[in-house]
């Protein structure tokens, strides 16, 4: 991962929930607030909250005694969660570093995160510092995409623009968020951790978008996949955004298109 990796700033928040949530988060956010309400917890941490999908899906589902810590390293992407966010004296709003947690130990029944791992520097060190801040018995819930070759849009994507550039060709998408999808690697990291009873599931899901341009427009505008573009030739977003979009009606047809995207969900025990 480069440093840049992590910068997700400007227009980008805002263009990540618009076109990102709906096409590739919102069922893992439903099936990971599910998860975690299944597990009554009292004090909850999110990690990586990103623009707040998750956050906004297992609110309403934690009982009203509950308190519901909400973070991420950008606070751009923290700030337009709490925008999208309804008045609620539960949720606290803390940017935090996932790498070095601003909290006491054994603080919490459940730390969960949505696709924030593959983001995570160390993520053996990040691990250790969710069990810290977990008490005995409490339990780590999180998910991880899948190789790209298992999220069909991201792919897509990924192969028209290193038509576009050849001899540089932005891999953001394979290179982080589809980086880190080895589940015996995950599954030996989370116990180097000092982690137990870890379940990974892998899960299947649809990504839906009413026209070809869509997918095109979120993942080269709503992701860094922007800052990769620009940084090669700052006039070419709309024409690499143009081109994606192109590429996928060529697969997938001009009205309304579907796709697969697939995820690792991982629950593990402190």
């Amino acid at each position: 991962m480069l440093e840049t990796d992590k910068v997700f700033a400007g227009s980008i928040p805002e263009n990540y929930d618009r076109y990102m949530v709906p096409l590739i988060f919102e069922p893992f956010a439903a099936d990971l607030a599910q998860r975690a309400a299944s597990l009554s917890p009292r004090a909850v941490l999110e990690i990586a909250a990103g623009t707040g999908v998750v956050t906004r899906a297992l609110a309403p589902r934690l009982s009203p005694g509950a308190s519901y810590v909400v973070t991420d390293l950008n606070q751009p992407m923290l700030d337009y969660a709490a925008s999208r966010q309804a008045p609620d004296s539960r949720i606290t709003w803390r940017q935090a570093d996932a790498m070095a947690l601003p909290f006491e130990n054994a603080a919490f029944d459940l730390v969960c995160c949505q696709f924030g791992a593959m983001f995570f520097p160390n993520r053996t060190s990040a691990y250790r510092e969710a069990r810290r801040v977990l008490k005995p018995g409490g339990h780590f819930l999180f998910n991880v995409w899948d190789r790209i070759e298992e999220n069909v849009f991201a792919d897509d994507v990924t192969n028209a623009l290193a038509r576009i550039f050849p001899n540089d060709p932005p891999r953001f998408l394979a290179r982080t968020p589809h980086g880190y999808h080895d589940t015996a690697l995950i599954r030996g990291e989370l116990e180097d951790a000092g982690f137990s009873r870890v379940v990974i599931e892998t899960r299947a899901e649809q990504s839906r978008a009413s026209s070809p341009r869509l997918p095109a427009v979120a993942y080269c505008q709503g992701t860094v996949l922007r800052s990769e573009i620009e940084a090669r030739d700052a006039g070419k977003l709309e024409a690499a955004t143009d081109y994606a979009a192109s590429a996928i009606a060529d697969r997938h047809g001009s009205g309304e298109v579907a796709a697969r995207i697939q995820a690792h969900v991982i629950v593990a025990v402190a």
